[in-house]
């Protein structure tokens, strides 16, 4: 006996369906392979080749004017570790970046006490917000060009100190080896502030506020709930911060390049690299160097991850 033929038609138009379920099925999948693909082609493109490339190159004695490319092997990390011309500004240039490293806590511990501060309701606090995070949008040059005004022998910070009596003569904040570094420092701070406080504030955001409400009613002060509350259950958020303050202080170049050239023994480990590279056009060098750089900044990581996901479970 046949198929009748309403049975036939509804088995048909089913098939159908599922026929189109599986060619959206597959317009889905073609369209997620797409955001992935390309994304990754970029990042092999820009990212992974470069270092690649890079890595290789520390190996290798590269003739800019040639095009050459000789094998040294480990030669070009001996020259930086033995050679005393070499290897003394480059312990200056490491000590520096390690100094670097001071404004780290300064920079997230007052990043956390802004998104603090702004996280509460009072009039204007969107401007606060916008106040505080206007350096972290404005033009590296430009920021560069407003401190050199304000650290200048005559400029604004020494007539303000001159003028309350702290100093009796001006100081030269860009000059003067003993406090140019910090005065770079202090630029960086100042830049970071805004940036890192978003993220502590989108941390604070997802703390129910019922857990303050029962510390306030058990008589905790706003220190406590600070200590207590606030900073354990930021961790991860401390986490992403401190990691990424941490490689932008190794990092730093800018500030560097921009204020002070280097000079005032202010060079650090990326503008001597910087310099290698296309000031001296010792590119093979320059490549062992960031090379020797990446695996500090490595350690470091492992030390960040260590430190604030020891109590991740606890937290």
């Amino acid at each position: 006996m046949g198929i009748p033929p309403l049975v036939h038609y509804i088995t048909a138009e089913r098939e159908g369906e599922s026929a189109v379920k599986l060619s959206r099925k597959g317009q889905i999948y073609l369209i997620t392979v797409l955001f992935l693909v390309v994304p990754l082609v970029l990042l092999g493109a820009f990212t992974y080749y470069p270092v690649i490339r890079g890595i290789i190159l520390s190996f290798a004695d590269y003739n800019i004017l040639t095009g050459e490319t000789e094998w040294v092997g480990f030669a070009n990390y001996r020259h930086i570790f033995q050679s005393p011309h070499f290897r003394r500004f480059f312990w200056r240039a490491l000590t520096n970046s390690f100094r670097y490293l001071m404004v780290v806590p300064f920079i997230q511990f007052g990043s956390i006490l802004l998104a603090v501060l702004v996280n509460k309701s009072f009039p204007g606090v969107r401007l606060a917000r916008a106040v505080y995070y206007i350096p972290v949008i404005t033009g590296a040059v430009v920021v560069s060009i407003v401190w050199q005004l304000i650290f200048q022998e005559r400029g604004l910070l020494n007539y303000i100190l001159t003028r309350i009596g702290v100093i009796s003569r001006p100081i030269l904040w860009l000059g003067d080896p003993r406090v140019a570094l910090y005065s770079c420092m202090f630029v960086t701070l100042w830049r970071g502030l805004g940036f890192y406080m978003v993220i502590y504030l989108a941390g604070l955001k997802n703390i129910p506020r019922e857990l303050y409400e029962a510390a306030a009613i058990d008589g905790a002060s706003g220190w406590h709930q600070l200590w207590y509350i606030t900073l354990p259950l930021l961790r991860r958020s401390m986490l992403l911060c401190f990691t990424l303050s941490t490689i932008a202080a190794l990092q730093v170049f800018e500030e560097i390049f921009l204020l002070t050239q280097g000079g005032a023994n202010t060079s650090t480990i990326l503008y001597e690299i910087y310099n290698l590279a296309f000031n001296r056009f010792q590119f093979s060098l320059a490549a062992a160097l960031s090379v020797i750089l990446a695996l500090f900044l490595v350690v470091l990581m492992v030390i960040n991850f260590k430190f604030f996901g020891a109590r991740r479970k606890e937290a």
